[in-house]
């Protein structure tokens, strides 16, 4: 590794968010390009740099920075500079010659500890030697407190939060309690403060550490889905997290309790957070359920009028779901495919035009909002561009505050009379939370969803507990129409759910099932099918057949698929960049999704020349764009997504996003394809299950096309045992007032 030392002359590049620089050092007369993370840095700093020099295809030379340090200036020209250099607020090329003109080498040391003496210059006055001061003294306590945390293996990225969350108390944290870290400074969590407990020599069975643990159990029971957790599995899997005593864990349970950080109920432990959101969500849901006085006869006539100018018949359930939604302030519409949800959704919005009313239509995702749009031929949107994200709390979601995440909200509700929300089977507690908090009293407010598929991935398991707390009026679709019943894609779909051997016969024009043994045999045959066979069959690109797989790891695990998938429908080319992050690679032209919900990522629409026309904010878990630009020099990768919204990511944050020729079938949920393909051999039986083959198959519009084992096929239809996943809505619906 090499070192060279001097002076910044020019900043010609930075990224605010990660600390990404491209700057000119002078370094003994000659001027040397250097590309690094600098957290902090202002041009006229002297610094020493160690790395490597390296070629870079467009820009030439350029010295890699791995490490570095700031050197405080030596002589009157160097501190001149650094003063002129703007790094000072306030203090520009003549000002800086004065002061050292006056102060000489002696100008840093009167600027931190005599700043009363700045005075003596015309043109600063003691308030300005004062703020000038602070100034250079915060930018040596960051420094000091950056060189601190490295030691403890903390990066600078991190550093910087820390500092910028408890400025000079960083020293007194670190050393008596950096579990407050986990709890306080977003990024960092249990795993990374445990870890800086042991450099520290804390010991294993600290106070701090056992109720960190305990609160660290709670948020990872909450990124699989659950509310709580039953004491017991709370105990146990502590007790593995933290190899001390149950007993100790336990009184450290009851002590979280009385300090309101945890709820204690019968069924188990809540972090405070979603019981709030819970308890919170059951008074609202309550207080929007009351009764609209619309006269039978009136509503009978309107009904009827409906279903002559849309030539719509709509069957009995479907009546009765209008006359429901229209007298009642909530109202859920649930059943299978091909029932006849979107008909009943669109004889609603016919019947509440019809009366004048404001509606607003949503739904979880970019693709079920643009399903629902078309299908509807009314906008909607995805919830959380409804309710507005304002990007101003990025992890909220996962510490349960939603507050700052939304312009609207209680105090500023949507303006609409009824509120349509579909795939209602994919919003988790936080987002139904803040949906009630946004939605007024008197607005009507109607969920419609597949109450079969798989549960969201966030918290919670909202519309099955809505509906079997059985405390707000709902109707069941389940008469296949027949234009839908010449789909065996919806026929198998509801044989599935019900128990019922599908015949794997291949004699259907949708469902297909191709028997095979062995993982890359299966392959083969996925690949064939997508680049092949599939697109002309159902008139659509290679991307648009979505692989579905129901693990993540193993042989046909949507890690190992992607990179095959990718080889064959993007390989490398002299004409696409690439970037590595750990072992995946993104080349320019690949399909890729996010994998978590970002509330602060930028977004933009541009026109044809290339002007943003429209901007927003937040990309969300399951959305799936393809890479349009590596910029290496930026540092950036450019991403559209649907509705032509564009993000670009730095490269530090691409740990967002994964590959997505092949996905879990847990992620496809909200989103339809024109056709399917689904790799199938044996696999864990709590995951190989009826539910989760269900959800793959109503995932398929035009085809889907099964490559496996028949003998898994049946055993998942046979298996209704799923993952027991812990939520207490239900019981709150049951114990809130009605």
């Amino acid at each position: 590794m090499e070192e060279i030392q001097g002076y910044v002359e020019h900043i010609v590049f930075r990224n605010a968010d990660n600390g990404y620089t491209v700057l000119n050092l002078i370094c003994d007369e000659d001027e040397i390009t250097c590309v690094g993370i600098f957290p902090v840095v202002a041009e006229g700093e002297i610094l020493l740099l160690h790395g490597e020099y390296t070629s870079h295809p467009t820009y030439g030379e350029q010295f890699s920075v791995k490490s570095y340090e700031t050197k405080p200036p030596e002589d009157v020209l160097s501190i001149e500079r650094y003063l002129a250099s703007g790094a000072i607020k306030g203090i520009g090329v003549a000002l800086a010659s004065r002061i050292v003109r006056r102060f000489k080498q002696d100008t840093f040391r009167i600027m931190e500890e005599e700043p009363e003496r700045l005075a003596e210059i015309k043109g600063i006055s003691e308030r300005m030697a004062m703020e000038i001061s602070d100034q250079m003294v915060e930018k040596k306590d960051l420094r000091d407190a950056m060189i601190f945390l490295n030691q403890y293996g903390i990066t600078s990225n991190l550093a910087v939060k820390i500092y910028q969350t408890y400025g000079q108390e960083i020293y007194s944290v670190i050393r008596e309690n950096p579990y407050r870290m986990a709890e306080e400074v977003s990024g960092i969590g249990f795993k990374i403060a445990d870890e800086i407990a042991g450099r520290v020599g804390i010991r294993t069975d600290s106070d701090f550490r056992i109720r960190s643990g305990i609160l660290y159990c709670l948020s990872t029971a909450s990124s699989m889905g659950h509310t709580y957790l039953p004491k017991e599995e709370l105990l146990q899997y502590a007790n593995q997290l933290l190899g001390v005593d149950i007993g100790d864990i336990e009184s450290h349970v009851m002590n979280l309790a009385m300090d309101g950080k945890v709820v204690l109920r019968a069924e188990g432990v809540y972090a405070k957070s979603f019981f709030r959101m819970e308890q919170l969500s059951a008074g609202m849901l309550h207080a929007l359920n009351v009764a609209f006085d619309e006269t039978p006869a009136h509503l009978e006539q309107a009904i009827a009028q409906i279903q002559r100018e849309e030539d719509m018949a709509l069957e009995a359930g479907q009546t009765e779901a209008v006359r429901q939604a229209a007298t009642h302030g909530l109202f859920i519409l649930t059943g299978g495919p091909g029932t006849g949800k979107t008909t009943t959704i669109r004889a609603m919005i016919r019947y509440f035009i019809s009366e004048g009313y404001d509606i607003l239509l949503a739904a979880p995702t970019g693709r079920a909002a643009k399903r629902m749009s078309e299908a509807t031929g009314y906008e909607a949107k995805t919830i959380h561009r409804l309710l507005e994200v304002n990007g101003a709390m990025s992890e909220a979601e996962d510490a349960g505050r939603t507050g700052g995440m939304f312009e609207r909200n209680e105090h500023n509700p949507l303006e609409a009379d009824v509120i349509i929300i579909d795939e209602m089977s994919m919003v988790d507690i936080t987002l139904l939370y803040a949906l009630l908090k946004a939605t007024a009293h008197g607005t009507r407010l109607i969920l419609v969803g597949d109450v079969n598929q798989l549960p969201s991935v966030g918290p919670g398991n909202v519309l099955r507990d809505m509906i079997s707390a059985g405390c707000f009026p709902t109707v069941t679709l389940q008469k296949i129409f027949r234009q839908a019943s010449q789909s065996d894609i919806v026929v198998n779909a509801h044989k599935i759910n019900a128990g019922e051997h599908v015949a794997l016969d291949n004699k259907s024009r949708d469902f297909f099932f191709l028997k095979r043994y062995d993982a890359d045999v299966i392959i083969s045959v996925m690949l064939q099918l997508i680049r092949d066979k599939m697109p002309k069959y159902v008139d659509a690109g290679s991307y648009d057949i979505q692989v579905l797989t129901p693990t993540r790891k193993g042989l046909l695990g949507v890690e190992r698929l992607n990179v095959i998938l990718q080889q064959y429908l993007n390989p490398p080319s002299p004409d696409k960049k690439e970037h590595q992050v750990g072992e995946r690679i993104f080349r320019e032209g690949d399909k890729v999704m996010q994998i978590r919900n970002n509330y602060q990522l930028e977004w933009e629409i541009r026109s044809r020349y290339g002007l943003a026309i429209e901007k927003g904010l937040g990309v969300f878990n399951g959305d799936v764009g393809t890479i349009q630009q590596i910029n290496d020099y930026s540092q950036t990768v450019t991403v559209l997504y649907d509705e032509n919204r564009i993000v670009e990511y730095a490269f530090k944050g691409l740990d967002e996003l994964e590959l997505a020729y092949a996905i879990t079938i847990h992620k496809s949920q909200g989103s339809e394809y024109p056709a399917v393909v689904m790799p199938l051999l044996p696999g864990p039986r709590m995951l190989m299950n009826r539910n989760l083959l269900y959800t793959a198959v109503t995932r398929a519009r035009k085809c889907i096309t099964i490559v496996g084992d028949e003998a898994t096929f049946y055993q998942m239809v046979d298996n209704t045992t799923q993952q027991r996943r812990y939520s207490g809505l239900e019981q709150r619906l049951k114990e809130a007032p009605q």
